[in-house]
């Protein structure tokens, strides 16, 4: 029997981690219930200061996060304690394979994640500029974005014991949500804090997307901190990930 196309393969793998994901009831409080319940609650009670033009970018942004890091993170970390990625490694498909289909797969419930996340926000008069620079720079900065937080997520699972992964990952996604300026602008927070928060990928990604959805010139710093942490993230998880 003659081997399926490697592109039919990934598709299917692709079609199968989407199936699973949205079957995974933390995963779509994770993806789609808390970024959107933040997002309705902060953007008609103003309770940390942040207008809905600042609001909408750092949502996005904690959707990323929360898809690329904390969600595949998890997932991951049980796929490999309970042996599923030994057996995809017999399979035809080869581990490149599973990795493309793995980002794919977050890319797409993070295109469904921006999209639903858009829609409210315009509901609660968020006005976008939908120039072809506009979305340029938002698309760079949430696939460099995606890059950074998936490298995380997978330096944790590929290590780590899945129940280790579990509160490694969960618990640096509250950290990042709250020291980040994801929600809370980063005016509002200390001086020092307010640096800090500004280096770490978290903050780097909600400061560029807040750039990027008003057109302005400022995402070259941003963007700067995004990629180092997307290239030393990823090489750290390729150097160390176990599959077993």
């Amino acid at each position: 029997m003659r081997a399926a196309p490697f592109g039919r393969m990934v598709a299917a793998q692709t079609a199968m981690e989407l199936r699973l994901t949205l079957r995974r009831g933390e995963s779509l409080l994770l993806t789609l219930a808390i970024p959107l319940g933040l997002l309705a609650f902060f953007g008609t009670v103003d309770v940390a200061g942040a207008s809905i033009e600042l609001l909408v970018p750092g949502i996005v942004a904690l959707a990323v996060m929360s898809t690329a890091m904390t969600g595949l993170a998890i997932a991951t970390g049980f796929e490999r304690q309970y042996g599923v990625l030994k057996r995809l490694g017999a399979t035809p498909l080869p581990r490149s394979g599973l990795l493309l289909a793995k980002t794919l797969s977050v890319l797409a419930v993070e295109a469904l994640q921006v999209a639903l996340i858009v829609a409210l926000g315009a509901a609660l008069g968020w006005r976008a500029d939908a120039s072809l620079r506009v979305v340029v720079l938002v698309t760079v900065f949430v696939a460099v974005g995606t890059a950074a937080f998936a490298g995380l997520g997978l330096l944790m699972a590929g290590r780590l014991r899945a129940e280790a992964t579990l509160a490694a990952a969960n618990g640096l996604y509250l950290v990042l949500l709250l020291v980040s300026g994801m929600v809370v602008p980063l005016a509002k927070l200390p001086s020092g804090l307010a640096a800090v928060a500004r280096l770490l990928p978290s903050g780097a990604l909600a400061e560029g997307l807040r750039s990027a959805f008003a057109n302005q010139g400022q995402v070259v710093r941003p963007a700067l901190v995004l990629a180092c942490w997307a290239a030393g993230a990823l090489a750290a998880a390729a150097l160390t990930f176990r599959w077993e």
